[in-house]
């Protein structure tokens, strides 16, 4: 896998993940199974204050809905910090992406609209080089939408390798089997991904100890996404970062 100037060194990414208006981590996927941590803005500013380089935002409503329902809680999040910030969820149209870009999302996240129309992810590219990472969502290998709802037929490896042609800026890649579950990691689908292309790869899914992030990182992630384990307290930013030192 090749450097990037999006994640020169590996990075934990603390996600912020918005339903209701309050701060939510799901369990496998599933709508309704989650715990919630609060007021979405106070949540990215104690993260960033943790240490975060980057946070990861989603429209959890948008991505069960097809249209983003808590705008205005993820804009008052992009105003407030000073990091880089990545946002998922119901973003359907070049239009949409390219306005949150100009707007101050650094980084958009296509999952979806990706699967339903590829051509989206070059003509998003060409305005704004890099700036689309294309969500790949497993269960049991295979690539889901709709809220993790539907299935599509698609292999993790081949669908990035064409997202990468078509300028995608990097991958994100996760495991529904195990996301939100706090039961550990799964790296070969992480390790098949990273060879498969030569954008970085994001992984997110049942990170639980700092070992686990390790692992992501010795499988050729760029970096990853950590929900439930840093809101729970089985670690620290801090203690991830000393980890991987």
């Amino acid at each position: 896998m090749t450097d990037s100037e999006a994640f020169p060194e590996f990075e934990v990414i603390p996600a912020v993940d918005v339903e209701g208006g309050e701060v939510v981590q799901l369990v496998g996927g599933e709508r309704d199974t989650g715990k919630r941590y609060g007021e979405p803005v106070e949540a990215a500013r104690k993260w960033v204050e943790a240490g975060a380089s980057t946070l990861h935002l989603v429209d959890l409503d948008g991505a069960f809905e097809g249209e983003r329902a808590n705008a205005g809680a993820i804009e008052a999040i992009v105003e407030s910090v000073d990091v880089p910030v990545q946002l998922g969820g119901g973003i359907r149209t070049a239009e949409e992406a390219i306005g949150l870009l100009e707007a101050g999302v650094d980084r958009v996240i296509l999952g979806t609209a990706a699967v339903e129309n590829p051509e989206i992810v070059r003509e998003i590219s060409e305005v704004h080089p890099g700036s689309v990472v294309v969500s790949l969502d497993a269960k049991e290998g295979e690539v889901v939408v709709d809220g993790w709802t539907e299935g599509t037929g698609l292999e993790p490896a081949d669908a990035a390798g064409r997202y990468e042609d078509l300028g995608a800026g990097a991958i994100l890649f996760t495991n529904v089997d195990v996301e939100g579950r706090l039961e550990g990691v799964r790296t070969d689908p992480v390790a098949e991904l990273a060879d498969a292309v030569g954008i970085p790869v994001i992984a997110s899914g049942g990170v639980a100890t700092v070992e686990d992030v390790r692992a992501l990182r010795k499988a050729g992630a760029a970096a990853v996404v950590v929900g439930s384990a840093l809101y729970e307290g089985r670690f620290t930013l801090a203690e991830a970062a000393a980890a991987l030192e």
